[in-house]
């Protein structure tokens, strides 16, 4: 059957066939000239949806397969979401290694996009800690990649949008903690030059760090925030995990996001204490929307767009303060306004977002105008000309050009997409 399906962001639309295999030998299918796999839908643009063809669901891959409490190595079928790993085995002192800003994603979700999380700085993207997996394509083939076994099926398939088959079986290592508790530090900041010191002072001692910034601030006080830090901390006298939050019922006529919602929030929220330290449970520190579910529908039926984009270190400062001064004399911008740095490391997939700079990542409200689009297309020449990238997970709306000039690795790439594989995303920007 065919039904019109949305990414998390609720824009754009897509009519396509569901595929919902109950095997893996029926996984892959054989008589359609386009699928693409789907996990958990999260992905905010177009890069899970494929309009005109198939969606070959994979949240029947939901086996725990073995694990190894000596080396942490978990054994896993892909449609396992992160939140099913996390529930079985914080209890147990393991943790995921790195984690994105949702719990609610597949693995195999998170090796195509080769998620990142706020340690990255310290341990890099999802990629690195993986061991292996199985890829099946639609010749039937299949073919552990590993960084010793078909490595460069391994580099295609990180970060490669899903495009290159199906992901049945991942090996990979999980990080020892001494339980469910942070000890969260939270330091409010005046501008972009104090952002970076503290991410240059932070990044030496605390494993995790990120920044929200107040996207309405102007002039002098462009830039400013709260900057978080963490470190796992043993502590049996920390609050209990909380309790499932609350879900947004329906879908508002009109968006609920505006320039008055999000100036009252953030004027709130600014008058955080200057200096706090707590210990929290890790839900709200990592995964602070999950306690909303639906928390996309506040924005209303016409959705909205995600951007997220990285700026290389030696243009992040001037271009960050020119994509802040933009959105906010724009009037635009989102609760959720998020700054954090990149280390160094090099990721394993040929097609990974994640490189050393700084990252900032807003939504945006769709409006009838098409202002919001107008307004990301001039913040990509920005992130262009400082020599950035902007991340597929999250767009809808990018031009193939930009994207070509971000991911230059995007003609090797195209060797390892299986025939009979496609997506929204990729024929958006490989035809215009």
């Amino acid at each position: 059957m065919s039904e019109v399906g949305r990414s998390w962001g609720r824009f754009p639309r897509a009519s396509q066939r569901i595929l919902a295999p109950d095997s893996a030998a029926s996984a892959v299918p054989a008589d359609v000239p386009s699928w693409l796999p789907y996990g958990n839908g999260r992905s905010y643009g177009d890069s899970c949806l494929n309009d005109g063809g198939a969606l070959v669901h994979t949240r029947w891959l939901d086996k725990l397969l073995d694990f190894d409490p000596a080396s942490g190595v978990l054994r896993c079928e892909a449609g396992v979401q992160l939140d099913d790993i996390l529930a079985v085995f914080v209890p147990r002192g393991w943790f995921l290694p790195v984690t994105p800003g949702t719990r609610f994603v597949t693995v195999g979700g998170a090796i195509a996009n080769d998620v990142h999380g706020k340690n990255h700085h310290r341990e890099g993207s999802f990629g690195e800690h993986l061991l292996g997996f199985e890829l099946r394509r639609s010749d039937g083939s299949r073919r552990w990649c590993s960084r010793d076994s078909h490595p460069d099926w391994f580099a295609a398939t990180v970060g490669g949008l899903g495009l290159t088959g199906l992901v049945t079986e991942v090996e990979l290592r999980l990080r020892p903690v001494p339980g469910p508790w942070m000890d969260v530090e939270q330091r409010r900041f005046d501008g972009l030059r104090d952002f970076f010191a503290l991410s240059s002072e932070a990044d030496a001692h605390r494993e995790y760090t990120v920044a929200w910034i107040d996207c309405t601030a102007g002039g002098a006080a462009l830039g400013r925030g709260i900057f978080s830090s963490a470190n796992h901390v043993a502590d049996d006298a920390a609050p209990p995990a909380p309790r499932r939050g609350k879900s947004v019922p329906l879908t508002p006529p009109l968006s609920l996001v505006n320039k008055a919602s999000v100036s009252a929030f953030n004027a709130v929220n600014w008058r955080w204490p200057r200096r706090r330290r707590t210990v929290a449970h890790y839900q709200p520190f990592f995964y602070p929307l999950d306690a909303i579910a639906d928390w996309n529908r506040i924005y209303g039926p016409r959705g909205f767009l995600q951007y997220q984009c990285v700026v290389p270190p030696g243009s992040a400062q001037a271009a960050i303060a020119e994509l802040l001064g933009r959105i906010q004399r724009a009037g635009a911008g989102s609760f959720l306004a998020v700054l954090k740095q990149f280390g160094d490391r090099v990721p394993v997939g040929l097609m990974s977002f994640p490189r050393h700079g700084t990252t900032l990542a807003l939504d945006f409200s769709l409006d009838a105008g098409g202002r919001a689009l107008a307004l990301l297309d001039a913040l990509d020449e920005v992130v262009s000309q400082a020599g950035g990238a902007v991340y597929p997970a999250k767009d809808a709306r990018m031009s193939g050009a930009h994207f070509r000039r971000y991911f230059p690795a995007w003609e090797r790439f195209q060797a390892y997409i299986d025939p009979r594989v496609s997506s929204s995303f990729w024929r958006r920007v490989m035809e215009h």
